[in-house]
């Protein structure tokens, strides 16, 4: 009997809250609560009839977040309850005649390749990781998965009876077969740390200290203030105010497209960055020589959200949590992109028509471009801009504690590379050579 065969269409209520107290996954008197959520989801199911339940899942949590008083605790125990019950529940009913494309068995179950994706990507959106990290543990732990599975050539899959091994094995061939660089190495082992312990519930504890690259000690790219100056001056309109922002504020790039109107603060010439680099809020410093662009940007930006209102749309993206407090949120000014989109687009989540912020893409092409046509050969990208605002600042002789806070690191010893690069722009010593040619 296959996963398939079994009748997913019928809820088990008793058979589930069996599951739940024998396999100790809730304590006695709790398992009514995921019985409840896993029962209204079945009745809601039938309205995306035709997708697979892990495809329903975030339909059905997206009906739950329409209503008003419900908890962020009540939606996480709905979506573990169902997973659990799909994943966990189901898979153990399941009798697997011949092996499958790599099984991978925890305490809730056992999952193919696809789905121990799915359950590790609902895991690390249930924990709020950001969506490039998301999307790059995904990418890391599907290559792992393809790895161990080819490793074994008896068997149509393979299954990880031995992590430790399975995960260094993966990481020489990472660094000795593809020659990836020793950070990517690190990021590799992180994502698979990640996934051994929110899927499979088995910690890697005796790796966290052996497997680690070596990373070397590298000095950040930096633009002197006259390239800088230079460069500035290859950008004309919107790209210009982004470009002289992330400099002048010592912004990242994804930290500049995601201000909102509501994130300037002209009277106290600060900009407010909203869950940057590790979730973190922070302020830093406002140009004032972007200030009358600024407005006149914010004006256009108004225009444009009434034209999408009145054509229906004007909806902004803005986290679920804070939706369900600030229902109206969505629609008004304030939380609209700083910096939107030239055109609307579909949200991949919930499958709304909505106006995203300006991407990425234009922002790096726009910027090699112009570092192209100034003239500057160094191996430079937009975070360079970052850099050269800390060392420009203490050329200037700002206090590296507030350089720290301005660019939202944790610790100071990492803001401390930036006295490293100053040795090099302040008052260079004169080449021997030079002194024999006078």
């Amino acid at each position: 009997m296959s996963l398939n065969t079994i009748d997913t269409n019928t809820f088990d209520d008793a058979g589930f809250a069996k599951y739940l107290l024998s396999n100790r996954i809730i304590t006695e008197g709790r398992e009514k609560f995921y019985v409840h959520w896993v029962r209204l989801f079945f009745k809601e199911r039938h309205r995306w009839s035709g997708f697979k339940w892990f495809d329903q899942l975030p339909l059905f949590i997206k009906r739950l977040d329409s209503k008003p008083n419900l908890q962020d605790w009540q939606r996480n125990q709905a979506e573990q309850a169902v997973r659990v019950y799909f994943s966990g529940f189901l898979a153990q009913r399941e009798e697997v005649e011949q092996p499958g494309p790599l099984l991978v068995a925890s305490s809730e179950g056992t999952y193919t390749i696809e789905n121990s994706i799915q359950v590790f990507r609902e895991a690390l959106r249930l924990k709020n990781y950001a969506h490039k990290t998301e999307k790059t543990y995904l990418f890391r732990v599907k290559d792992f998965l393809s790895y161990v599975s080819n490793q074994d050539s008896t068997r149509d899959g393979a299954n990880l009876s031995d992590p430790e091994n399975q995960v260094k094995n993966y990481l020489a061939h990472l660094a000795l077969n593809r020659k990836v660089a020793a950070p990517t190495q690190n990021l590799a082992f992180n994502a698979l740390l990640t996934f051994f312990r929110l899927v499979i519930n088995k910690e890697l504890a005796n790796m966290k200290h052996q497997v680690r690259a070596k990373v070397g000690k590298r000095l950040p790219v930096v633009f002197s203030k006259d390239e800088t100056k230079k460069l500035l001056s290859q950008f004309e309109g919107t790209m210009a105010l982004i470009i002289s922002m992330i400099y002048g504020g010592g912004l990242r790039l994804s930290e500049c497209q995601r201000l909102r109107i509501k994130d300037i603060d002209f009277d106290q010439q600060l900009i407010f960055v909203r869950g940057g680099k590790g979730d973190k809020d922070r302020s830093t410093v406002l140009p004032k020589s972007v200030v009358s662009d600024l407005r006149s940007q914010i004006e256009k930006v108004i225009n444009l959200h009434t034209e999408d209102l009145n054509e229906g749309y004007g909806s902004v993206w803005i986290p679920p949590s804070l939706s369900r407090k600030y229902p109206g949120a969505q629609k008004e000014r304030a939380w609209q992109w700083l910096f939107p989109a030239k055109k609307r687009s579909i949200d991949p989540e919930s499958g709304e028509i909505r106006r995203y912020h300006v991407p990425s893409r234009t922002i790096q092409r726009a910027f090699k471009t112009a570092l192209k046509n100034a003239g500057i050969y160094k191996h430079a990208s937009i975070h360079t801009l970052r850099h050269s605002f800390a060392t420009h600042l203490l050329l200037a002789g700002v206090d590296i504690r507030q350089i720290q806070e301005y660019l939202g690191h944790s610790r100071v010893e990492t803001t401390m590379i930036y006295t490293h690069v100053i040795k090099e722009m302040r008052d260079p010593v004169v080449s021997p050579l030079d002194s024999m040619r006078r």
